[in-house]
């Protein structure tokens, strides 16, 4: 309403946001108050056409551009290069499904964008581009872009869009405007892993590609290069970086990685490590009977389970005590790993202190959890234990099935933790009689009956029937 009564663009939506833009044409196609009192004498007429819009100012005009009578839009066009504002509406209007609007607004884009322009329009092109008939702008962006400076690219390489930042560092390899060392740095800091990847690739790449200069320089530009790819807190360029030793010939910087959080770095550290006749499994025996007890090193666990063996869960079970959170985690994941989780043995620490133990505990002990005493569960659900102990209660009870499960999500229908109670309600909708479940028991019909509230009345009955209850 504001744009049909000649307000600026710029005080009606935000120019430099792409998703105003796209609202914009949407709300002035679908809703009813794009027929505003100042034009619809003349824009409900639509036979004849109105000989030219040279009336409509900016404002006006961005409401043409977005009409539904395609003739409206086409004729608007004539007019909107007067009007550099109106720019993004062309870019929309490229990717338009009538024909002959759609081919004008491309003949209006490839005249005005320019490295300048681009730039600005850069996220409203590429939202477009994914619709139907929206290639045609991403090629024409590609096209102008390719031949922006390092200068002109650096802001979109820093763009909260990261379809954008993916858009500007594959411009950005193409054409070689950065070196390795800063494509590495960019891996290591940006967040999105398409970029990681892209970035790590092309530094590792453009390192080879000048293995056969001779000033001296290879050695510190692969110093660099790794430097930034092995600190990165990303593992996938951590990684990266991690692969690129065995070309390097520097096997010995791959060792610490061995015991890395990551098991994707650890298992890129092993390849190094191997490739250059070293013993992984070796090294994490030599870890795990350390006498500082591996406090800094839990990776070190998991990472002996990995490669190792059955035999090597000796190792293991005493870390199940140690005092730091993330080895005891790491030493229950490796039991699991060597199929080696024994239930007596796991079952003390579902009351450990650090949830991170106690989701790897519930992980192991899942397939066993028929063996677990049910009342000793149920006394962990109550509400005066840990949020993550009841948590890890209710899982293993449901995974038992039957008046057990019944019995422990009604119980926690009431849970102070509202995700907690959601969980339990879930469970009790999808509950059905297990095998082992006695046909008209009284307690089924209880628990049933305190759940109503999360049943129709339909299914309610046909839940008390397959338990042998008739009412």
């Amino acid at each position: 309403m504001r744009l049909a009564g000649g307000a600026p663009l710029r005080d009606v939506l935000d120019a430099d946001d792409t998703d105003s833009w796209l609202a914009l044409d949407t709300a002035v196609r679908e809703e009813v108050w794009y027929l505003s009192r100042p034009l619809r004498p003349e824009w409900e007429r639509t036979d004849p056409l109105p000989a030219d819009l040279t009336r409509l100012d900016e404002p006006r005009l961005a409401l043409a551009l977005c009409h539904r009578d395609g003739r409206i839009r086409q004729e608007a066009m004539h007019r909107s290069p007067r009007y550099p504002g109106l720019l993004p509406l062309i870019v929309i209007r490229c990717a338009d499904w009538a024909a002959p609007v759609r081919e004008h607004a491309r003949l209006l884009l490839r005249e005005a964008l320019d490295v300048d322009s681009a730039a600005g329009l850069a996220p409203l092109i590429l939202r477009v581009g994914r619709r139907d008939r929206g290639a045609f702008g991403v090629e024409v962006l590609e096209e102008v872009l390719s031949r922006a400076s390092r200068g002109q690219l650096a802001a979109l390489l820093t763009a909260p869009d990261r379809v954008v930042r993916r858009f500007a560092y594959r411009l950005a390899v193409a054409g070689r405007l950065l070196g390795p060392a800063e494509l590495a740095r960019a891996a290591a800091r940006d967040e999105d892993t398409v970029v990681q990847d892209l970035c790590a690739t092309a530094a590792l790449t453009a390192l080879c590609d000048e293995e056969d200069r001779e000033d001296g320089q290879d050695e510190e530009a692969y110093e660099d290069v790794l430097q930034s790819l092995l600190t990165a807190r990303n593992l996938r360029t951590r990684s990266a970086g991690v692969t690129a030793l065995r070309r390097a010939g520097r096997p010995e910087r791959a060792e610490p990685f061995l015991g890395d959080r990551s098991a994707l770095v650890r298992a890129c550290a092993r390849y190094v490590v191997r490739q250059h006749g070293g013993d992984p499994e070796a090294w994490y025996r030599k870890q795990c009977t350390a006498p500082d007890g591996l406090a800094s090193l839990p990776g070190a666990v998991i990472g002996l389970a990995e490669c190792g063996n059955r035999a090597d869960a000796g190792l293991l079970r005493p870390f199940l005590a140690h005092p730091v959170p993330g080895v005891r985690a790491r030493a229950v994941a490796g039991l699991r790993v060597l199929d080696l989780a024994d239930t007596e043995q796991l079952r003390p620490l579902l009351d450990d202190p650090a949830p991170g133990v106690v989701r790897e505990t519930v992980v192991a002990l899942l397939p066993s959890a028929g063996k677990l005493p049910a009342d000793w569960l149920l006394e962990r659900t109550g509400s005066e234990r840990p949020r993550h102990v009841r948590l890890a209660a209710f899982r293993l009870l449901d995974a038992c099935g039957g008046i057990v499960a019944l019995r422990a999500s009604v119980g926690l229908l009431e849970d102070p933790d509202a995700k907690l109670r959601t969980w339990a309600g879930q469970s009790v909708q999808r509950w059905h009689p297990s095998a082992d479940t006695r046909l008209g028991d009284a307690e089924v019909g209880e628990l049933l009956d305190r759940s109503r509230h999360l049943f129709s009345d339909y299914v309610l009955l046909r839940r008390k029937r397959e338990a042998g209850l008739n009412d």
